[in-house]
């Protein structure tokens, strides 16, 4: 069977000493999976999941990839990064073993399971330079698809960099204009409308995109023809294929066990992909998965015995033994002595790595024993407590976390039983210092933390003068924009109606014509892969708005959002920085679909992402300003009602700041204090001015942005003075309000200071209805403000402040 399909295979011109290096790469990478697994089975680690059967595939793969190129991959791609020299046997298994240690798991730091990837593309001072020195992988992520969208913006940069000489020059130690981005992707993945979204917004842009599609016949235990149309990618795809009439991807169909097949077809996709700009596909079918999707299960409860044994035969690295054999390409001699040395590498890698995350804090646990035997000898336990600390030493797996909890227990038991002071003290300074070294290792770095954070970057504020003109908001926002792309030539932005439009509200009017389509551009009504692109091409130097038309089209993006953007500095350890500003508008307009404000469903899922909730332009424009200072991806919601409101327009332009954690309060009070947010803030200052009708002080704080939320802790002074507090939005009940409330509670401690409850005001638990009529009984208005308040006033006051209703 074999000997029938080799016949008809090319013969890649390759010496002996690169064939058999491949082999080497592709049979270690098989090894470290089978040691991989024995040691999550072995319950030396918790979790596992390899490339093997996929190896091959990928070491002619990675002949391709030059330096400057990007990968976008998924969590089967270690054969790929031993090839480009971006993992070592060593790191492999630290991953496995979760070690925190980053000079042993640069990575991921123990802060994702194994085979996630990413190289450095910030260094310390906050710059995003240099890139095309080196191989680049962005951080991968577990979802499922998720990988995709961002491809697109990585391979964008490119596309921008060949046609705006004026882009290429600005970001010149990051794009050339013939870099490659890589992608990788399991057959079953792209039943998810991220590939989809992906792969036709390429054909339309015609991107440098390389996609590889690895089809192992099953997804999990769900085989392909009831995943893919036609049970082929390829086959399904073949509307989206170039012809000489029409532009769209080029299309590769390759078996797994083909290697020299698969040599020549990377290098011909690749290389008109990188010359012609022409997204590729590969399919590579045929492929075996030896172990199983990962550890958690077995394959062969849902393979069958035919499956199985087809599997065995045709496995990838079998076949390329052959085929190296067959081809007199190298001897047996020759492969069984690369095949040893494999061997050797992937146990002594396993070895090491584990000493490596076993000492990690072996001082500190010799530490703890030397205070357990002070604790057995003068509480007389007769060594009690030294046993159950061996009986922790003896696990397969030593944790962090049953060390501490034995010694917080410990300090539990003095504290109850008031003995061995000395003791009781040294076992709490042991227990914080180790606690505290140990948060730091999962519990840092969701957000930048150097110069280069958003946090740091100062006020400016707005400067007027007597000839300062009123405008409407949307010109504030648009002048300032204009001054920006004067100052930033890195800066792009795009989405729906952005460019030709210049956005559905004029904020980006006049804007293309100035600047140009290349910084200055429409997308198509898919609003993940919008953020996709913001997120590639902040990877790649550029300084990235991604417009999303309106808030509530921002769910069509959010695990995007979520998954990827949100927690990129966090998992990469600040490694990678992506500084997307996502733009977009929302609160009150009209209907369920134009007026939404889902606060609650982004403070949930965009940790690690700041959220700014302007009131009006001239801030809108402000937090712009800051955040092209810094390195911080964020989100800004213009306010939708503000784009017809006169304001003055400030002189200096594209210089003044708005800086973020900052409320202000807009209108005094020595009664009670109320906090709110974006438009609502225009409804509460007309409810403190019928308030003070009735000898209501309020006092009116905007909180500015959600996240980060009051630094300075101005609610907690003015609660101080005031005595009440009720929060004011326009999300559903338990959203924004409540989050504002438990800010307050927990971290300003304002209990203390209250002398009624605190309330909370937001808007119904339905989508807001249509209308004006249907705004009013949907969301807080001046009245049930006013009312709220007074009600307040009563509960403290019943004589001064007689119930109204």
């Amino acid at each position: 069977m074999y000997v029938e399909k080799v016949k008809n295979v090319a013969t890649p011109r390759l010496s002996k000493k690169e064939l058999l290096n491949d082999y080497y790469i592709a049979y270690l990478s098989r090894q470290l999976s089978l040691m991989g697994r024995r040691e999550v089975h072995n319950g030396r680690a918790h979790f596992g999941i390899f490339g093997d059967g996929k190896e091959v595939a990928q070491v002619a793969l990675a002949k391709t990839f030059r330096k400057g190129d990007w990968r976008s991959g998924y969590y089967r791609d270690q054969t790929f990064m031993l090839a480009l020299g971006l993992l070592e046997p060593e790191e492999f298994f630290a991953m496995i073993y979760g070690d925190t240690d980053v000079s042993f798991n640069p990575s991921t730091g123990g802060r994702n399971f194994n085979n996630h990837y990413c190289t450095r593309n910030i260094d310390a001072d906050g710059k995003i330079d240099n890139t095309l020195q080196r191989y680049n992988s962005a951080s991968d992520i577990s979802s499922t698809a998720g990988q995709m969208p961002r491809l697109l913006g990585l391979a964008q940069a490119s596309k921008l960099a060949r046609d705006d000489a004026r882009l290429r020059k600005a970001n010149a130690g990051n794009v050339s204009g013939n870099e490659v981005a890589f992608g990788s992707i399991g057959d079953a993945s792209t039943s998810e409308g991220m590939f989809f979204e992906t792969i036709n917004a390429a054909a339309v842009m015609q991107v440098p995109l390389a996609v590889t599609v690895y089809d192992d016949g099953y997804g999990i235990s769900v085989p392909i023809e009831l995943q893919t149309a036609k049970s082929s990618i390829s086959k399904a795809l073949k509307g989206f294929e170039k012809t000489k009439e029409d532009q769209g991807i080029l299309i590769y169909h390759c078996h797994g066990w083909d290697y020299a097949t698969m040599v020549e077809s990377f290098a011909e996709g690749i290389d008109r992909c990188r010359k012609e700009h022409v997204p590729v596909l590969f399919h590579i079918d045929e492929l075996t998965q030896p172990t199983g999707h990962s550890t958690s299960g077995s394959h062969e409860r849902y393979k069958s015995a035919e499956r199985l044994e087809w599997e065995a035969e045709m496995d990838g690295i079998v076949q390329f033994r052959k085929w190296l054999i067959v081809y007199n390409k190298a001897t047996l001699n020759e492969i069984e002595e690369v095949e040893k040395e494999a061997k050797n590498r992937a146990r002594s890698a396993r070895d090491k790595a584990w000493k490596n995350y076993t000492s990690s804090f072996k001082n500190e646990r010799d530490q703890l024993a030397k205070l357990v035997a002070a604790f057995d000898q003068q509480l007389e336990t007769g060594g009690a407590k030294m046993e159950e600390l061996q009986q922790i030493d003896e696990k397969i797996f030593p944790t962090r976390r049953a060390f501490l909890s034995f010694a917080k227990r410990l300090v539990y038991e003095l504290h109850r039983d008031k003995k061995a002071p000395e003791i009781k003290a040294a076992l709490k300074d042991w227990v914080e210092a180790f606690e505290e070294r140990s948060s730091r290792f999962y519990n840092m770095q969701l957000h930048r933390e150097l110069k280069d954070a958003a946090t740091k970057v100062k006020a400016v504020e707005p400067v007027y003068s007597n000839e300062s003109s009123e405008v409407n908001g949307s010109d504030v926002i648009n002048y300032n924009f204009h001054e920006l792309f004067k100052r930033h030539p890195r800066l792009i932005t795009f989405g729906e109606d952005t460019g030709k439009l210049g956005d559905v509200n004029q904020g980006m009017k006049g804007m293309q014509e100035k600047f140009g389509e290349q910084r200055v551009f429409d997308t198509g009504i898919r609003e993940t892969t919008i953020i996709g692109q913001g997120i590639g091409l902040a990877l790649r130097g550029f300084r990235p708005i991604a417009e999303i038309q309106y808030l509530d089209y921002l769910i069509y993006a959010q695990s995007t959002l979520s998954d990827d953007l949100a927690t990129m500095q966090y998992r990469t350890m600040g490694k990678q920085a992506a500084p997307v500003i996502v733009r977009t508008r929302g609160h009150q307009l009209q209907g369920i679909w134009h007026a939404g404000s889902p606060m609650q469903l982004l403070l949930g899922s965009l940790r690690g992402m700041y959220l700014c909730v302007p009131r009006d332009m001239t801030r809108a424009a402000g937090f712009y300003n800051t955040l092209l200072e810094a390195n911080d991806p964020a989100l800004v919601i213009e306010p939708l009602k503000g784009y017809n409101v006169k304001e003055k327009l400030p002189e200096n332009l594209g210089g003044f700041r708005v800086p973020l954690g900052v409320p202000e309060v807009l209108v005094e009070g020595s009664d009670i204090t109320i906090v709110t947010y974006g438009w609502n803030v225009h409804h509460v200052e007309k409810a403190a001015q019928l308030l003070a009708e009735y000898d209501i002080s309020a006092e009116v704080i905007d909180v500015q942005t959600l996240m980060p939320f009051d630094l300075p802790q101005l609610i907690k002074k003015s609660v101080m003075k005031t005595n009440k507090v009720l929060f004011v939005d326009e999300d559903v009940p338990g959203g924004a309000t409540a989050y504002m409330l438990q800010k307050a509670l927990d971290e300003q401690k304002i209990f203390n200071y209250l002398d009624t409850a605190p309330r909370t005001l937001p808007a119904m638990e339905h989508r807001p209805a249509y209308g004006i009529d249907g705004e009013y009984f949907s969301k807080p208005n001046v009245e049930r403000i006013f009312e709220t308040v007074y009600g307040m006033m009563h509960d403290t006051d019943v004589k001064a402040f007689p119930s109204i209703f």
